[in-house]
């Protein structure tokens, strides 16, 4: 499935190494932006803006200018920022004397939704992109990377698909009570249960080794792993939080020394197998599928609409999350 770069002095326990330094890098960043606002506040909202400036100036030369590299940027770095202000922000009515915060309003919290859909909606549109226009190879129109489209691209599309329609329950969005032990305020999906995080993160790897196949071993594999272990884990019933968290700052970092993923003895490329190539988009179109049988089953049998209503409130993870809620 992956080639090491074992002519520029790479060697297998290297780079494991270095993929271990990426992922708990994540793991650890996420943990202090979600934990502490300010922290937070700086790495989405003053961080972005200092690297923006520096991608179009000093960086123009060496960074990512295409349309997909600046979308995924800026649209994962407003995901954060909203996820924020629903987790952060308040006030009080001046003629009431009512506190309200942002999470109370039902049009926030369309907000993650949207802004997950529109996510998975780049990347579908990037693998139908590759799988018409390099069925025979090549190399990308920004010269990132060689890649092989074919069936695999468009078995991905249709999971990515339906891991949109899958997607329930957004009203129930909520803010975690603060504790001792965690007064991160995270932002709580309790009906964003671990079979649909499973599907996307199948979905999402067959997405990068289809359309990012020299970068996939990190931002396929590390970047999916850090923000599902958390969520399974110290951070239970936030995996978009984390996903978005996770996924800007990886993209940040892309942007800005994209050489270390690209070039050198850290950088990990495809074989190009098609056996791997279809085995993974099949195997992410068969969850895919699979979840939307359960959510047509549950909806059926409770009768709720899935996008109106939280769809899967009679399951044990559903109530472990929604008991640590405000």
């Amino acid at each position: 499935m992956f080639s090491f770069n074992y002519d520029a002095g790479a060697s297998a326990i290297m780079v494991w190494l270095v993929w271990i330094g990426v992922f708990a890098i994540l793991f650890g960043a996420n943990e202090l932006a979600r934990r502490f606002t300010v922290i937070g506040f700086v790495c989405f909202i003053v961080l972005p803006t200092v690297l923006s400036v520096l991608w179009f100036t000093v960086l123009r030369d060496t960074t990512y200018t295409d349309w997909f590299h600046l979308a995924k940027v800026y649209s994962s770095t407003a995901g954060c920022i909203g996820f924020w202000c629903i987790r952060h922000v308040n006030g009080t009515n001046k003629k009431t004397g009512k506190t309200w915060r942002l999470s109370d309003y039902k049009w926030a919290l369309c907000f993650p939704a949207l802004i997950l859909a529109i996510n998975i909606l780049e990347a579908v549109a990037r693998d139908i992109e590759v799988g018409i226009n390099y069925a025979q190879g090549g190399i990308l129109a920004d010269e990132a990377m060689y890649v092989l489209g074919g069936p695999w691209n468009y078995m991905n599309a249709i999971a990515g698909i339906l891991n949109i329609i899958t997607i329930t329950g957004w009203l129930g969005i909520t803010v975690r009570k603060v504790t001792k032990k965690d007064g991160s305020k995270d932002m709580l999906w309790p009906d964003m249960l671990w079979f649909w995080i499973i599907a996307y993160d199948l979905w999402n790897f067959a997405y990068t080794y289809n359309c990012l196949p020299g970068h996939s071993w990190y931002c396929g594999f590390a970047l999916l792993l850090a923000p599902t272990l958390c969520a399974f884990t110290i951070g239970k019933g936030a995996w978009l939080q984390h996903r978005a968290q996770t996924l800007a700052l990886w993209c940040m970092f892309a942007q800005t020394i994209p050489s270390f993923i690209d070039k050198g003895a850290f950088a990990v490329s495809s074989t190009y197998n098609t056996t791997a190539l279809f085995f993974w988009s099949f195997a992410a179109l068969a969850a895919n599928v699979l979840v939307v049988i359960y959510m047509i089953y549950k909806v059926v049998k409770t009768k709720r609409n899935p996008y109106t209503q939280e769809l899967y409130t009679d399951l044990k993870k559903y109530q472990e999350i929604k008991v640590l809620a405000e």
